[in-house]
C-alpha cells in the first residue's frame, strides 16, 4: 500500500447532522483521518451514494481497518470489510462458513430452475442480509451504487440485471434468484425469506455477479437486492473468498479404521496426500501411514485391496493410471517402511468410477481424490 494513496470514506448516514470520520488515508506509513459533520438530507432527489468496496488490505493495515458495527443491527453480527452497506441499511441477518462450496452464476435461466454457465468454488462464504426502511429510496439506487462501487474498485461485472417487474429469465429475475439461491443453500429466517416473496405494494430487482483476483485468492461476489414494498428495500450480498481446504488435518487412526471395516468392508486413508497429479506420497503422510500399519500389525490374519480414485477432470484412461499408480504408492509404502507382508495387500486403481460427492465443484472433486482399503477374502 505503500504511496497507494487508498481512500476509504466512511458511509453518510440518513438522519441529523452529525460528525464522523470523513476519510481515512494511508500515507508515509500511517493512517491520516479528517473529521467531517454529515447532513441528513431529508427527501429529495434520489442520488449516487458512496459505498465502498476495499478489495486488497494487508499486514498492519488491516489490523488497524476493523469493520464498523452500528446499533441498529442485530447482535453478534460485523459487517465484511470488502463491501460496504448502503448508506442506511441495517443488518438483519448474517451467516458465515469458514470453508463450502459455492456455485458462481454467470449466465440466465436456461430451463426449469436450471442455469447453464456457473463457476464452481469453494471457500470461505459470508452471507449478509440488509435492510433498509423509507420511501426516499428504491431499490434501483442500491443496485446501481453497488455496481458503480464494483466497478470503481476494478472487480470484473460477470453478470448483472434489474427490472421493475422481476419478470423474464435474466440476471436478477425472480427466476434467476430462486435457481441461485436453491444451488447455495442456506437457511433463510425471517426477513431473509422475503428476497423470495413481496407485498402488494412490492416492486422490482437486481443481481450483481462480480470477481476480483487477489494476492490471497480470488474473490467473488454475489448481490441482489429488492423491493419488497413501497417502504422497504432487502439486500442479500455473499462474498466468497476462494481458497482450499486445509488438508492432512484429519488422520485415519487404528480403532476407526477397524470400526469401518466391521461395517463397510472399507475405509477411506486420510491424511494420505499426494504431489498435484503425481503418485508420489508427501512427508505429511507418515501419520496415516503410521496408524495403517499399526490396524495392519493388530489384524495379521486381514487381506485388502488397496484402491484408488480420482475425480473426473481428465480422461479416463489417465485417471485410471493415476488412481493405480497412487495406490501402488501405499502399498509399496507399506510393504518397504513397515514390513507388511505383500500377499496381503493388492492395489489397483478404478480411477472416476467411483464417487462419493458430485465433480461439480472443488469441494466433491477433493473428496473423490481418495486412497481407500477395501477388504478382500483371505487367500490360502
Amino acid at each position: 500500500m505503500r504511496g497507494s494513496g487508498l481512500q476509504i470514506k466512511a458511509p453518510m448516514r440518513r438522519g441529523p447532522k452529525k460528525t464522523g470520520i470523513g476519510a481515512l488515508k494511508f500515507e508515509n506509513g500511517a493512517f491520516q483521518v479528517r473529521v467531517q459533520a454529515y447532513k441528513g438530507e431529508g427527501k429529495r432527489k434520489p442520488a449516487m451514494r458512496p459505498i465502498r468496496i476495499i478489495a486488497i488490505i494487508t499486514g498492519l493495515a488491516l489490523a488497524c481497518l476493523v469493520a464498523p458495527a452500528f446499533a441498529d443491527d442485530i447482535d453478534g453480527v460485523q459487517e465484511h470489510p470488502m463491501v460496504e452497506r448502503y448508506p442506511g441499511q441495517e443488518i438483519r441477518w448474517q451467516h458465515i462458513e469458514n470453508h463450502l462450496p459455492y456455485r458462481v452464476p454467470v449466465g440466465p435461466v436456461t430451463g426449469y430452475r436450471a442455469i447453464d454457465d456457473w463457476i464452481d468454488t469453494e471457500g470461505r462464504i459470508t452471507r449478509t442480509f440488509y435492510r433498509y426502511e423509507g420511501t426516499d429510496r428504491a431499490f434501483s439506487e442500491f443496485y446501481l451504487n453497488y455496481l458503480e462501487a464494483l466497478k470503481a474498485a476494478d472487480f470484473e461485472i460477470l453478470g448483472e440485471g434489474y427490472s421493475g417487474d422481476r419478470k423474464g429469465v435474466g440476471v436478477g429475475s425472480r427466476q434467476w434468484m430462486e435457481v441461485v439461491y436453491r444451488a447455495n443453500a442456506a437457511s433463510k429466517p425471517g426477513e431473509v425469506g422475503t428476497m423470495f416473496s413481496g407485498t402488494s405494494s412490492s416492486g422490482g430487482a437486481g443481481s450483481i455477479v462480480a470477481k476480483k483476483e487477489r494476492a490471497e485468492g480470488t474473490a467473488y461476489v454475489v448481490i441482489s437486492v429488492e423491493q419488497h414494498s413501497a417502504n422497504y428495500v432487502g439486500s442479500l450480498i455473499d462474498i466468497i473468498e476462494t481458497k482450499p481446504a486445509e488438508t492432512g488435518l484429519v488422520v485415519v487412526n487404528a480403532d476407526a479404521m477397524g470400526a469401518d471395516i466391521d461395517e463397510y468392508g472399507r475405509v477411506v486413508l486420510d491424511g494420505i496426500v499426494f504431489d498435484f497429479d503425481k503418485a508420489t506420497l508427501k512427508p505429511e503422510s507418515k501419520p496415516a501411514l503410521d496408524a495403517i500399519s499399526e490396524f495392519l500389525t493388530a489384524h495379521p490374519d486381514k487381506q485388502f485391496y488397496v484402491v484408488g480414485h480420482t475425480d473426473s477432470v481428465g480422461t479416463f484412461t489417465y485417471n485410471q493410471r493415476l488412481s493405480a499408480d497412487r495406490a501402488t504408492a501405499v502399498r509399496e509404502a507399506l510393504v518397504t517402511d513397515y514390513d507388511v507382508t505383500p500377499s496381503r495387500l493388492e492395489a489397483h486403481g478404478v480411477g472416476p468410477l467411483v464417487p462419493v460427492f458430485s465433480n461439480e465443484s472443488d469441494a466433491g472433486k477433493d473428496k473423490n481424490r481418495r486412497v481407500e482399503l477395501v477388504e478382500r477374502q483371505a487367500t490360502q
